[in-house]
């Protein structure tokens, strides 16, 4: 796996025309992936660790993990697809008896918003990697604008 992947992190969230823009990537290449508006502010809260007054849909999804027993392991970004790219949410399941692995087709801010959470890494496929337009000068202007990222 060490080879087909890249590990990256999220580098900022910004509000854009159509949602926020996700900036993730690695000191090699940055991003974007663009997601709704409530998305990236939940993926920002998460980054943040902002406290809630009741249960988001992805705590939600944590605490019946938790019940269960299952954790994430890590997400990748997988592929752009006809602009939309697709990812994998790589889950563990461990009890008493067996180790499971599971692996899910997932939005990519799914993905990204369970991996912030629990502090799980992020990945992209090399190939993919390779592909997507490199966007550091951009967020590099965005930070020196004052205008600073989530």
């Amino acid at each position: 796996m060490k080879n087909d992947v890249v590990a990256v992190q999220i580098r900022g969230i910004l509000p854009a025309n159509s949602g926020c823009a996700v900036f993730i990537g690695n000191d090699e290449k940055v991003f974007v992936i663009n997601v709704e508006p409530n998305m990236g502010n939940i993926i920002g809260m998460f980054l943040r660790q902002t406290p809630k007054e009741r249960p988001l849909t992805h705590d939600l999804i944590q605490s019946i993990f938790k019940g269960f027993g299952i954790t994430v392991e890590r997400v990748v970004v997988t592929e752009l697809r006809n602009s939309t790219y697709f990812a994998r949410l790589v889950l563990l399941q461990q009890n008493e008896l067996a180790r499971k692995i599971v692996e899910i087709d997932a939005r990519p801010s799914d993905c990204l918003a369970l991996a912030t959470a629990q502090k799980k890494p992020i990945f992209v496929a090399a190939s993919l990697f390779e592909q997507v337009e490199d966007m550091s000068e951009v967020l590099e202007r965005i930070n020196e604008s004052g205008t600073e990222p989530e």
